[in-house]
């Protein structure tokens, strides 16, 4: 359980560190737009109150708190599997990347009273109208990883 902590601790700062750096340092709020590599990678400043793609977005405080409450009951699950199910290296890595990403999108409701997004990549003429962050990158990761290598695994009683 050791890397699970050590995991979700690295990435919720990572977290953290990044959208602290794009909000206030590079005042991404004001700004709005940053072109760093267009049209690869740009900065968009969007505060989500709702979930993936703006889904539920303007409920205000009901969803704020909802969605808090999800994070966690989520969270509480994925701990409560990893109590019950031995895996491997690779499931407590991404059960890490996920709790991280969670707690750091838990955070950005209780400060900001929304999730800051600001990534925003588009490819081949074809323009991504959406954002995300650090931890939505790791918590699809880590619900991937975790749906892969989230059985029980010869021998993973003690990995980790």
């Amino acid at each position: 359980m050791r890397l699970v902590w050590w995991v979700a601790a690295i990435t919720f700062l990572l977290d953290q560190i990044s959208k602290y750096f794009v909000v206030h340092v590079l005042n991404l709020r004001s700004v709005l737009a940053i072109d760093v590599l267009p049209p690869f990678l740009n900065l968009r400043m969007a505060w989500n109150d709702g979930i993936n793609f703006g889904l539920f977005s303007g409920q205000a405080d009901l969803a704020r708190w909802l969605l808090i409450a999800v994070a966690f009951v989520v969270m509480g699950g994925v701990l409560w599997w990893l109590r019950r199910t031995p895996m491997g290296w690779p499931g407590h890595l991404a059960a890490g990347l996920l709790l991280g990403g969670a707690l750091g999108n838990v955070i950005d409701r209780l400060v900001y009273g929304a999730v800051a997004d600001f990534l925003n990549m588009s490819c081949c003429g074809l323009a991504n109208p959406y954002a995300f962050n650090v931890a939505d990158i790791t918590i699809f990761a880590g619900a991937f990883g975790l749906a892969l290598f989230g059985g029980e695994t010869p021998g993973a009683k003690n990995a980790s």
